[in-house]
């Protein structure tokens, strides 16, 4: 008996040979509100068939791992309540209990090397909390992108983590840190960190080749390939950088901490920009699934071996 239910679609560009792009649920469950969440959810799936690929949604409905979802559960998940949020620490517990839960990138990394995809295109990855030499908040991104083999097309890890902290680990676990298109590391709202990337590629033709020969090499893991937001969306980092510490400020303050920081952070941080995170967010996760289309297209050209 599969482990995975595939939809139609999928199925049958899987079949067939034809590009395919995973896509985390959690931006549909836990990132906006109704009627938005449902809205972006569409119009990020119209933006991968629009630049030639096949979107695969991922989700656990009723204990069911489905890759690839139809518009009506697309919005049932959208208008659900106390949906399970799920990383690699409770896929499992959700699927065996029979309930319903939204994938973060960990989860959607699992299942897309369990599909066969070999592109998954996302907001911003977690990563090294700031303070995590206290706490010892680091998210199970990092390591399942030293695990998974997908190629993780992100506008760079969140800028409410410690960034520098963030790229140790991931070069401690061996994965490629690619900026496209600049020799900066993207921070999700703004184009650059004020880090230098540690690798840069300008052409998703580059990047599907990369990606092939780590499976050549039989290397593990997958790639982080950060996609600077549209320059006309961005909000820039000198601007950022005292909102994000004034959010920082107000959950120490509120004894907010562990798996409710990060959504009480970017909350707030919509808050204090008026929305204008918001609408980043939103112009950042369309960019990165029109190139995470792109690389998975360029993939097919590929010999697997």
């Amino acid at each position: 008996m599969s482990l995975i239910t595939l939809s139609p679609a999928v199925a049958d560009a899987i079949e067939n040979g034809r590009p395919v792009v995973a896509l985390e649920s959690t931006i549909i469950t836990h990132g906006m509100p109704w009627p938005q969440n449902l809205d972006i959810a569409r119009r990020i799936e119209a933006t991968v068939r629009e630049n030639g690929a096949e979107p695969a949604t991922i989700a656990v409905i009723n204990g069911t791992l489905h890759v690839g979802l139809e518009d009506a559960q697309i919005e049932a998940l959208a208008k659900a309540e106390r949906v399970a949020k799920l990383s690699r620490a409770d896929l499992a517990v959700c699927m065996a209990e029979g309930r319903t839960g939204a994938t973060t990138v960990a989860a959607t990394m699992i299942a897309a090397a369990m599909a066969g995809i070999e592109v998954f295109a996302t907001g911003g990855i977690g990563g090294v909390h700031r303070g995590a030499d206290k706490s010892f908040d680091v998210s199970a991104d990092l390591q399942e992108l030293g695990y998974s083999p997908v190629t993780v097309v992100a506008a760079g890890p969140k800028a409410i983590l410690d960034l520098p902290k963030t790229l140790e680990v991931l070069e401690t676990g061996g994965v490629p840190v690619v900026a496209f298109g600049q020799d900066m590391l993207p921070a999700f709202w703004s184009r650059s960190s004020g880090l230098r990337a540690p690798l840069r590629m300008d052409d998703p033709a580059a990047i599907a080749r990369a990606h092939r020969m780590r499976r050549r090499l039989g290397l593990p893991g997958g790639q982080l390939v950060a996609n600077p937001i549209p320059e006309e969306a961005e909000i820039p980092r000198a601007e950022m950088t005292p909102v994000i510490t004034r959010a920082m400020q107000d959950a120490e303050a509120h004894g907010i901490f562990g798996k409710d920081l990060t959504p009480y952070l970017l909350q707030r941080i919509y808050e204090l920009t008026e929305g204008r995170s918001l609408d980043a967010n939103v112009a950042l996760v369309l960019h990165n699934a029109a190139l995470g289309a792109r690389i998975a297209a360029e993939l097919v050209k590929l010999p697997t071996e």
